[in-house]
């Protein structure tokens, strides 16, 4: 289970594919202390298990193997090395929840189709697809490449949020550009309630 507050951005080191899976390295600073291998690290919300973690150059990596299917249906197949990425640890047990619930399980890509400055603030629309659409509410959360952030509008095809400068500068979505795509999750108790009541009504 995570926040969606981001502890750090590293950097994809390598890319190496196989016939099963893809081998993702990314480098690390904040996020290593602590992390051993089998732990889970939220890389852009998507939950993966460090598989081994070495130096380079003094620098410390993590590596994980993610399924091809993993890699398909999340923005990581997007990406490059040098790209940026957003790093998060596990919530520990009484730590603080700043953000909301996020499992790093991804719903779906979304595109982004707006992305200007606006004063000292940003403005970021990003189109969702259609099984996502019924769980954005405005002043609702949602997980975008593991930023717990929260939906100023629901437009026809997704939805819009403002970005303050503190997130711009401390994620990655600094590096990012329209139609680019992006990891999110949906809110998990918009899930549930959604379930309960389907479930009632049949």
């Amino acid at each position: 289970m995570f926040t969606g507050i981001v502890e750090e951005t590293g950097t994809i080191a390598e890319i190496t594919p196989s016939e099963r899976s893809i081998q993702l390295v990314v480098t690390t600073n904040v996020c290593a202390k602590g992390t051993r291998v089998g732990d889970s690290i939220a890389v852009n919300g998507c939950c993966l298990t460090v598989t081994r973690i070495s130096t380079y150059k003094g620098t410390r990596r993590f590596h994980f193997d993610l399924l091809r299917e993993t890699w398909n249906r999340t923005s990581l197949s997007a990406a490059d090395r040098g790209t940026r990425v957003n790093l998060e640890r596990a919530l520990a047990a009484g730590g603080r929840l700043g953000g909301h619930f996020v499992t790093g399980h991804i719903d779906g890509t979304g595109t982004i189709t707006k992305w200007e400055r606006q004063g000292a603030d940003h403005i970021l629309e990003i189109s969702a697809p259609k099984e996502i659409r019924p769980y954005l509410v405005t002043k609702g959360s949602i997980a975008v490449d593991g930023i717990s952030l929260t939906i100023a509008a629901v437009t026809r095809s997704g939805f819009r949020i403002w970005i303050i400068p503190h997130t711009f500068e401390v994620t990655a979505l600094s590096q990012r550009r329209v139609g680019d795509p992006v990891n999110l999750e949906a809110d998990l108790l918009g899930k549930y309630v959604r379930q309960m009541l389907q479930t009632s009504r049949r």
